[in-house]
């Protein structure tokens, strides 16, 4: 009797309501007007006893509906939301108030749901729950956080939900306020998305509109309408794809006078007329939420802030530790050389004084005396021309000019020199020739490449005890372009020996300028400890690359090093 009554009085009254449907608790549909259903030829009736799964007039989301009716039917608390439901081939837009529907004695016998058409914007739907309260609940959830995405992704799900719109999205403004980037978005499942998209402003007159008219003060009371002094913009339009009419609700958010973003909702499938209330509630939150961006982006830059300031002070420590490191290196470096030019000054002087003071008994001791004074005096020319040679290079002062060399007559050079120093310490010493038809011809500097070859071979003489070394050369093709010149391939010279190796912690410190692997192996070898820093400087001018390649102390070592082929040689494939 109950249901009977209320279909009875919307029937009386049809121009307040046009739609009515009772449930029971279950869902089950116990009554349902709905005004020129029947001109359709849809019997109501026959929906008595339904599903709404199976009825003929159901809502088009049937999830989202059916969660609402758990809600209110579990708390006696109404809603108030907007629905499509379809009636046959018809599917129309209805704004829905549900209520548990009580007996006398108060306990929830079923829910009523009663609605009016949208079909048309003369009727603006009302939303009794979108007050002062319930903005300043959602405003609390967003600033809760100083995360700037969380905070736009809250503020859109919260006004999309409440205002039941098909789009709600925030832009950020970019610094010189020429464009804008949706950084947000709330949307119904069927819209594609639109997120990170970026808009020029003065293309857009509604989004610019809403910039002029932002003023963070001007909140009126809530029953306020769109008015041209309200820093609400509404713009009806239609999309030029779909020509499907749309309404869009613009307001500006910002901080102490100055505009932080854009909210922007849109009812994209029909006109729509805002009512007063959804705009005081969306003029309120739009104020707390230029108010928690600005928060949050203060936040962030104090955060950039600080992690530079960080990054400045490690910089600085890194600097600091490096330059230690690097006066540590040189003055080890100082106290190495020094002792590798009083070394050989000391005998130099010392077999001079002996041949001055006549103590050689007889003329071929003195002969002998002044060979070993020779011999010195070319080892301390060595030391000062690797030192010498080193500042030209770090001061960018060594002018390299290239042009075409013979590497055959380079490595027969080579192999002339170097063999009687691996002869005299039971050495091997091969120097392979490039399997070549015709001689190698590379891009590069005679004497540059010479003190190289000299500077490796040297050091693997220096550093093996048994077995001995091989040069040998590889020809890669592939073109390479060095001093804007582009050329036919690489040639790989290999140093390899079978020296004393260098373990795998020690190999980063090889190239480094005054740095020494060991300063006691410096001391029992002799030298300055400059022959590869030198060496890689020198093949870096000529547009090539060296590697040092060791697997452990005792286990040998290889020296490669590449430069450019200025012709492409014939290869001896027999």
């Amino acid at each position: 009797m109950l249901f009977n009554a209320c279909t009875a009085d919307l029937k009386s009254d049809p121009e307040s309501v046009n739609f009515l449907l009772l449930h029971d608790r279950s869902g089950h549909c116990l009554s349902i007007h709905w005004a020129n259903a029947e001109a359709q030829g849809i019997v109501l009736g026959q929906m008595v006893g339904q599903p709404l799964q199976d009825a003929a007039i159901r809502p088009v989301s049937l999830d989202n509906y059916l969660q609402r009716f758990d809600r209110v039917l579990h708390t006696g608390q109404p809603e108030h939301f907007e629905c499509d439901f379809q009636r046959g081939t018809i599917t129309e837009r209805l704004a829905l108030a549900m209520a548990p529907l009580q007996a006398p004695d108060q306990t929830t016998i079923g829910i009523t749901v009663t609605g009016i058409s949208l079909a048309s914007n003369t009727v603006a739907p009302t939303h009794p729950h979108l007050d002062s309260r319930h903005a300043n609940q959602l405003a609390w959830k967003i600033r809760q956080t100083l995360d700037l995405n969380t905070i736009w992704q809250q503020a859109v799900n919260g006004l999309g939900e409440d205002i039941q719109v098909c789009r709600c999205c925030i832009y950020s403004i970019d610094p010189k306020g020429q464009h804008v980037t949706i950084e947000a978005e709330y949307r119904q499942p069927d819209l594609p998305a639109t997120l990170g998209t970026t808009l020029e402003i003065a293309q857009d007159q509604a989004l610019a509109q809403a910039l002029k008219r932002f003023r963070p003060t001007d909140l009126e009371a809530p029953n306020a309408s769109i008015t041209p002094h309200s820093p609400c913009v509404v713009a009806q339009e239609v999309d030029p794809e779909t020509q499907k009419p749309s309404t869009r609700l613009i307001i500006a958010t910002g901080y102490q006078d100055k505009p932080n973003g854009l909210i922007v909702l849109e009812q994209c499938d029909r006109p729509r007329r805002w009512a007063a209330t959804e705009v005081a509630f969306v003029r309120e939150l739009a104020d707390q939420v230029g108010t928690a961006i600005a928060h949050a982006t203060l936040f962030n830059e104090l955060q950039k802030a600080s992690t530079k300031a960080v990054r400045k002070q490690e910089a600085l420590e890194e600097a600091r530790q490096q330059a230690e490191e690097a006066s540590r290196l040189k003055s080890e470096f100082l106290a190495n050389t020094s002792h590798e030019l009083r070394t050989p000054l000391n005998g130099l002087m010392g077999f001079l004084k002996l041949v001055l003071d006549g103590m050689a008994d007889d003329q071929e001791e003195q002969d002998e005396f002044l060979r070993e004074a020779f011999q010195l005096s070319e080892h301390l020319l060595e030391v000062l021309n690797d030192v010498l040679n080193l500042a030209k290079i770090e001061a960018g002062k060594m002018q390299i000019e290239c042009s075409a060399v013979n590497l055959n007559e380079l490595l027969q050079d080579i192999d002339r020199q170097q063999g009687p120093s691996a002869y005299h310490k039971d050495l091997s010493c091969e120097v392979q020739m490039p399997s070549t038809l015709d001689p190698v011809i590379v891009y590069g500097n005679f004497k540059c490449l010479k003190q190289v070859l000299i500077n490796l071979a040297g050091n693997a003489i220096k550093f093996t005890h048994e077995g001995g070394i091989t040069i040998t050369t590889e020809i890669i093709r592939k073109k390479v372009a060095v001093h804007d010149r582009e050329f036919p391939g690489v040639a790989m010279v290999k140093v390899a020996d079978t020296g004393i190796g260098v373990s795998l912690e020690k190999q980063d410190r090889l190239f480094q300028s005054f740095s020494q692997i060991d300063g006691s192996l410096t001391r029992r070898y002799g030298g300055t400890g400059l022959g590869l820093a030198i060496s890689q400087r020198l093949i870096e001018e000529m547009g090539g690359t060296i590697n040092f390649y060791s697997l452990g102390e005792g286990l040998g070592s290889t020296v490669t090093f590449t430069i450019p082929l200025f012709q492409e040689p014939v290869i001896n494939s027999g």
